[in-house]
């Protein structure tokens, strides 16, 4: 068994095996999951964010998946709480929390002692303005100039954070990445990273989008439009869905939407790869190679 009190984080980039191989451990060390998807966060993200199945959860419990509204931006802070919360009553009970997903700073927020640098509504409102006005990509040229670690963990296309990450830019007087606190472990932890060959995770990621439009990606998203997901400053950046979006609103055919959405994709992981690799707490497997359940769990112990 873990030791009492240890948090085994499953981390990587997107279609790795996290999934796969928590529901395994959970099983294996009396677990339960605790979603670090930051897009699994939203009720109706399902079909593009891979959200497992009731089924495919194979009786492990779940938590913080569809826990908000598709027009609800995104808090790294109310998820550090709630997660948190989570994770103390699956201590309380005895079980393994397991934490799992490929959004970084999530995982950071909860694993660390992580304090959020401050705000100012009338900066935010400034720069959300220009972001609106002239879009995300001056502005990531901007922070790129002015943090290029921060711009290398951040989608330049993700608004919401470039903006953040300015604003913090312009109330410190510093850098972003300077404004983030030195890595103190908040509970004792067990770091998983799973990983593959660039070449098959390449082909992993086309295979699942295009199993995505085959369930039925277009018709989610279309139900989505209806419920608000264009106003949805966050939801509506998710990979696949923003690309249909696109599609929907008659600037990409379907074909340049499904395709954008591998190419975006396969990009994002680069930049995944980047933010957990340089965490030295991180073990890495292969999700390909034989015994990756027996590997992580001897590493879990």
């Amino acid at each position: 068994m873990t030791a009492p009190g240890t948090v085994l984080a499953v981390v990587g980039p997107t279609a790795a095996g996290k999934s796969a191989l928590s529901i395994a451990l959970a099983h294996a060390l009396d677990g339960e999951v605790v979603n670090a998807d930051s897009m699994q966060l939203y009720r109706g993200l399902d079909i593009g964010t891979a959200k497992l199945t009731i089924v495919e959860r194979d009786g492990v419990p779940h938590h913080l998946l569809d826990i908000w509204e598709i027009t609800e931006p995104a808090s790294v802070a109310e998820y550090q709480r709630l997660a948190r919360t989570a994770i103390d009553d699956i201590l309380d009970r005895g079980r393994v929390p397991l934490l799992v997903g490929g959004s970084g700073l999530y995982v950071r927020a909860v694993l660390e002692r992580f304090e959020f640098p401050g705000t100012d509504p009338a900066v935010r409102e400034r720069l959300e303005d220009e972001l609106a006005t002239v879009g995300p990509a001056p502005l990531y040229a901007r922070l790129r100039a002015a943090d290029p670690a921060a711009a290398a963990a951040i989608l330049p296309g993700n608004g919401r954070r470039i903006v953040r990450a300015l604003e913090v830019i312009e109330l410190t007087g510093g850098t972003f990445t300077a404004a983030l606190p030195q890595p103190t472990p908040y509970y004792p932890a067990a770091q998983i990273g799973v990983d593959l060959d660039t070449a098959l995770l390449d082909e992993r990621i086309a295979v699942r989008v295009d199993r995505m439009w085959a369930d039925g990606l277009v018709a989610e998203t279309r139900e989505l439009v209806r419920r608000g997901l264009p106003e949805g400053r966050t939801a509506s950046r998710a990979l696949g869905y923003q690309q249909v979006l696109r599609f929907l609103a008659g600037d990409l055919t379907e074909t340049e939407a499904h395709d954008e959405t591998i190419r975006a994709t396969r990009r994002f992981v680069r930049r995944q790869r980047t933010w957990f690799r340089r965490d030295p707490r991180v073990h890495w497997l292969d999700s390909a190679a034989p015994g990756l359940v027996e590997a992580a769990a001897r590493l879990a112990r």
